[in-house]
């Protein structure tokens, strides 16, 4: 099959020449998409000179953002989105097409023990992808990792969904199980980036706690909501029997915590109808 390898790309001229001089050395038959996404250095000249197409974006619009653009330029039935700052190895792409060729739609590479920036976000993804295992029921090997290969087809579906910012591999991998696709996941070993990364911990933050909700509404609301909800009825129950047998009464707390555990779950209930109108067309 034609094969399209997307590279986002920002400030990334200290290692996308020797990225993309790797993937063309290895497959020299693929298109090498390099979106430029607003650099101030001279990434477009390097990648170029490389081998790579490059698609510049005029000012910085974000990882996603580039991850659509490189999805609607590329012409091959396969796209392998990969990272240009020289963690992910050329040499695995070959792994994840031969996954994908054995019926799967898309194949994650999963950064095994030590491949993550920092010990602060591998727990951070091990706890999102503990969430996204429960919410999805299909065991979740690294929910965040960028490198990846997917039937082209496919995944433009689902290009309304993605965000302009990081968390694109999220939103892609949870519609992907939610419209009954097939996903897989390839051990691989993320190395070092070369250069300063565009994350930004106090910043993004926030950013990062809310793909947590993110996931559930994504993909089943009412997982997320249901427990909430019941926890809220729960402790509702537990102060009226307190209440009860020391005061003799029906307090406003307990009438308070019941009427917003019954809310939530219709929250649940109205989001998990919104999310299946989301997916209408792809499934």
């Amino acid at each position: 099959m034609n094969i399209s390898i997307v590279l986002p790309a920002k400030n990334e001229s200290a290692a996308i020449g020797s990225t993309v001089l790797g993937i063309v050395r290895l497959l020299p038959e693929a298109e090498v998409i390099v979106v430029n996404d607003g650099s101030t250095d001279n990434t477009a000249e390097v990648a170029e000179s490389a081998g790579a197409t490059v698609v510049d974006h005029a000012y910085s619009m974000g990882n996603g953002a580039a991850i659509k653009t490189g999805a609607r330029a590329a012409t091959g039935e396969i796209i392998v989105f990969m990272d240009a700052d020289g963690q992910h190895d050329p040499a695995d792409i070959s792994r994840l097409l031969q996954r994908l060729y054995e019926g799967h739609d898309m194949v994650v590479g999963a950064r095994q023990t030590g491949s993550q920036a920092s010990i602060g976000r591998g727990l951070a993804n091990g706890f999102y992808n503990k969430l996204a295992t429960y919410m999805t029921g299909h065991p979740i090997a690294d929910l965040t990792s960028g490198f990846r290969a997917v039937r082209t087809n496919k995944f433009r579906k689902f290009l309304y969904l993605l965000p302009n910012g990081f968390s694109y591999p999220t939103t892609s991998t949870m519609a992907f199980f939610r419209a009954g696709y097939s996903v897989v996941y390839e051990p691989i070993h993320a190395a070092q980036r070369v250069g300063k990364s565009h994350i930004k911990p106090l910043q993004d933050g926030m950013r990062f706690l809310l793909i947590i909700f993110k996931i559930g509404t994504l993909y089943s609301p009412l997982k997320l909501f249901a427990p909430v909800g019941a926890a809220a009825f729960a402790l509702a129950s537990l102060w009226y029997g307190y209440t009860l047998s020391t005061e003799g009464r029906f307090t406003n707390m307990s009438a308070l915590l019941y009427t917003g555990g019954v809310m939530i779950f219709l929250m649940g209930l109205i989001s998990e109808q919104i999310t299946a109108l989301m997916y209408k067309d792809s499934e």
